[in-house]
C-alpha cells in the first residue's frame, strides 16, 4: 500500500470546516475519477489553518495515477489556503480498529 499525503495551510477556519464537511457529503459516491484510492484520511487543524489529506492506494500504479489527477485538480475554493507539500510514502504499518 503506498500513501499519497498533501498538506496545506493558510485556511480560514470556517472554510475548512465547509470543505470538510463536504468532502465527507460526499465520500459515499468514492473517490473522484481518475484517483484509484482504497482509502482517505483527512486531518484538520481550523485554528491554525491547516490541513493534511493522506490518500492511501493499493499499488504504485494506483498511486501514480491518483497523483496525476489530483495535481490536475483546480486549487480550492475560496479561503482554502495553498498546498504546501505534496509527498508520498511506502505504507510500512496499517493498523486500525
Amino acid at each position: 500500500m503506498y500513501a499519497r499525503v498533501a498538506r496545506w495551510e493558510g485556511a480560514e477556519a470556517d472554510a475548512l470546516r465547509r470543505s470538510s464537511d463536504e468532502i465527507r457529503s460526499r465520500a459515499a459516491s468514492g473517490p473522484p475519477d481518475g484517483v484509484p484510492a482504497s482509502g482517505f484520511l483527512l486531518l484538520v487543524d481550523p485554528d491554525d489553518g491547516r490541513c493534511l489529506a493522506v490518500s492511501l492506494f493499493a499499488d504504485e500504479a494506483a498511486l501514480r495515477q491518483g497523483d496525476a489527477t489530483l495535481n490536475q485538480m483546480s486549487p480550492p475554493g475560496d479561503g482554502l489556503g495553498r498546498r504546501a507539500s505534496v509527498e508520498t510514502y511506502e505504507v510500512a504499518v496499517d493498523i486500525r480498529s
